[in-house]
């Protein structure tokens, strides 16, 4: 059988998930690898809810990195609507069109047919996932912050991957992208939504696969410090804390010790570089006093 592009783009296995991933910087484990591949086998969606700064849109991106496919971003917001998601009309271009037209003999039919078609259709990511003939990863980030009616625009997407634009009829799906759905876990989402969907819980990494991040994103950093950092790191999510410090800002303390020459963390280095970690004042306070010191809590 003939290997097409799609094919080399598929995952094999979750163990090719997990290789194709750690290729692209990005560490799984067993239950993420195992769902990116149900989903490509599937062709269903996923949803990943956790804590922010855990990886979740870090993991789409590493996916179409991954899979060589295009990434579309949807970034969902409170007040987000169909106009911004899907699509819109370009309004001055068809005004422009009809005061063309209204000194012409032309019949308003012709008009209208024609300031109602593509060219006229200013296309928003979930347009442009499903009519794309490209491979295509389309990242719905932090869909827990949009409406119940909005919701109802995401079902017609995930069920069928098609979309209903009123004046040209149904839109199909070319190829269907491959989507992901990240949510931080602020509301409930509707059961509707699940049910189209894989599910994957996120959450900060342990000890060893942090520890593994940070080296193979920052090999500079020295075995010593990396344990230390992350040991840190660890303890400060154990509080009660305004916003807990994500792995990527675990990866920027990484890389300020390396700026900055420190070999080893100390009192001084905490309270030099705590806020590359921490971004409310009560948290600083409140790590500092709970490191003490020497900053060596695990």
């Amino acid at each position: 059988m003939t290997t097409t592009a799609e094919d080399v783009a598929a995952f094999a296995t979750p163990a090719d998930v997990a290789a194709r991933l750690e290729a692209v910087g990005y560490l799984s484990d067993p239950s993420i690898a195992t769902v990116a591949f149900l989903a490509d086998r599937l062709g269903k969606p996923i949803l990943v809810e956790g804590p922010a700064g855990v990886g979740k849109t870090e993991l789409a991106k590493a996916i179409a990195s991954a899979k060589g496919a295009r990434l579309l971003r949807l970034q969902c917001y409170e007040g987000l609507d169909e106009a911004k998601a899907l699509y819109e009309w370009n309004y001055a271009k068809q005004l422009l069109r009809i005061q063309a037209d209204a000194s012409s003999p032309r019949r308003w039919e012709a008009t209208h047919d024609d300031i109602f078609s593509a060219e006229y259709l200013l296309s928003r990511p979930l347009l442009d996932a499903i009519t794309t003939e490209a491979a295509t990863v389309l990242l719905i980030d932090e869909v827990d912050k949009v409406d119940f009616e909005f919701e109802a625009l995401l079902l017609e997407v995930l069920s069928d991957f098609q979309v209903t634009v009123p004046e040209m009829g149904t839109v199909t799906a070319v190829r269907r992208p491959y989507v992901v759905l990240t949510s931080n876990d602020t509301r409930e989402l509707s059961e509707a939504l699940k049910r189209r969907c894989l599910y994957l819980h996120m959450d900060y990494p342990d000890l060893e696969r942090e520890r593994a991040i940070v080296l193979a994103r920052v090999p500079e950093v020295a075995d010593a410090l990396a344990d230390q950092l992350v040991g840190i790191v660890r303890s400060l999510r154990r509080l009660e804390l305004k916003k807990a410090p994500s792995i990527s800002e675990t990866l920027d303390w990484a890389r300020t010790l390396l700026e900055l020459g420190y070999d080893g963390i100390d009192e001084g280095v905490v309270r030099a570089t705590i806020t590359v970690l921490l971004k409310h004042q009560s948290d600083v306070e409140r790590a500092l006093a709970h490191l003490g010191a020497g900053g060596t809590h695990r």
